[in-house]
């Protein structure tokens, strides 16, 4: 058996205990306080297995970021993983059932961020000889969009080789993850005029009447054909049923495969004009992630990642395009080779039943950890 591989066995409960302990500390996005407790916990794993303090980049808003820094060579790999979740504290608890590990982001992504802590530590621990300088940034903030890591991340990856993201790879398949959608995030406002629905209703001007029609032009925007998705995903507005609402407010998310057809959709929400006299609207967002196209560079780190799980006897590692959006979509776009899906095994993003398979730990973390040492 590889070395690595029998290393990552023989601690496969030690991981597993260590992304317990990150996946018990809840960090929702929206609250920077949470997500700091959680970074707290990330560096006290640096601190135990490496004897190192990861940088701290500092953050109000979103909570903290961590830059971890190990090796020497002539090229870089940079690690990418995130450590907020959608899920607010206490939506979601931490159990065992069988081979399934359940919790809130455990899946997306903390699994993997362990993953990768390990990985290095295997190679520290075994003395393996890599030319590489690993370069791992932990961010606070992308479930969100990456508002404050995103000029992080791009600054790291020019001066990166490659780049490697720890999301989950494609559920049931365990594919690889070689391209993903564009994303885009709009929220719309509509201003109309209050008044009593029984005695004024004319001198009203209904607000939820207003957005509902431009929701039903973004959603007929959509075409599967083109691989467009249009979702308004929430709304509100109004509130006693004998007043004409005055105001409305509604939230787009768009995902498109490539930068032309992002830049149009983004036109044409941007300019939408209002259906009735005396409507204002307000348009706020924009594009929030490009497209994550391959290049030839991102082929050939796909193939030697094929290489590396032939090696630990994996079966064979496909690679597939995905709709959902991650760090990677920066670092690919500015051309650098980018290989996502390196993290834990399981399925249920975002969703109540996110789990992770506790048997795939090792060979994960043992498929990054080889891959790290080969690049």
């Amino acid at each position: 058996m590889d070395k690595v591989l029998k290393y990552m066995e023989e601690n496969q409960e030690h991981i597993i205990s260590d992304i317990r302990y990150i996946v018990e500390r809840d960090s929702p996005s929206n609250d920077a306080d949470l997500v700091d407790l959680c970074a707290d916990r990330i560096q006290k794993l640096f601190n135990r297995y490496f004897g190192y303090t990861a940088a701290v980049i500092e953050n109000d808003d979103y909570g903290n970021h961590l830059r971890f820094e190990y090796g020497e060579g002539d090229s870089t790999v940079l690690i990418l993983s995130h450590f907020d979740t959608v899920w607010d504290e206490g939506d979601l608890q931490v159990k065992i059932e069988g081979d399934k590990l359940y919790g809130p982001g455990i899946l997306d992504m903390k699994g993997g961020l362990v993953q990768a802590i390990w990985a290095i530590k295997a190679i520290k621990d075994l003395g393996l000889d890599t030319d590489n300088k690993i370069v791992f940034l932990c961010t606070s903030d992308e479930e969100i969009g990456s508002p404050s890591s995103k000029k992080i991340i791009e600054e790291a990856a020019v001066d990166s080789d490659y780049v490697l993201v720890t999301e989950p790879p494609v559920a049931d398949t365990g594919a690889l993850k070689t391209g993903r959608k564009g994303s885009s995030r709009y929220y719309v406002e509509v201003r109309g005029r209050k008044a009593h629905s029984g005695n004024n209703h004319q001198d009203g001007i209904n607000a939820i009447k207003e957005a509902s029609r431009h929701i039903v032009d973004l959603e007929n925007l959509t075409d599967y054909k083109i691989g467009t998705t249009i979702n308004v995903g929430s709304i509100k507005g109004g509130g006693k049923l004998n007043v004409v609402p005055d105001f409305a407010k509604f939230g787009v998310n768009v995902r498109v495969k490539n930068e032309e057809e992002q830049l149009r959709i983004d036109r044409y929400i941007k300019n939408i004009q209002p259906y009735e006299k005396g409507i204002k609207l307000k348009v706020t967002g924009g594009i929030n992630r490009p497209p994550m196209n391959k290049n030839e560079k991102t082929e050939e780190l796909f193939e030697i990642a094929q290489d590396v799980a032939e090696d630990l006897d994996l079966g064979e590692l496909k690679q597939a395009y995905v709709g959902g959006g991650s760090d990677g979509n920066f670092t690919a776009n500015l051309g650098i080779p980018t290989l996502d899906g390196l993290g834990a095994v399981g399925e249920g993003i975002h969703a109540k039943n996110e789990h992770i398979i506790a048997s795939e730990v090792p060979n994960r973390a043992a498929l990054l950890s080889k891959l790290l040492v080969v690049l």
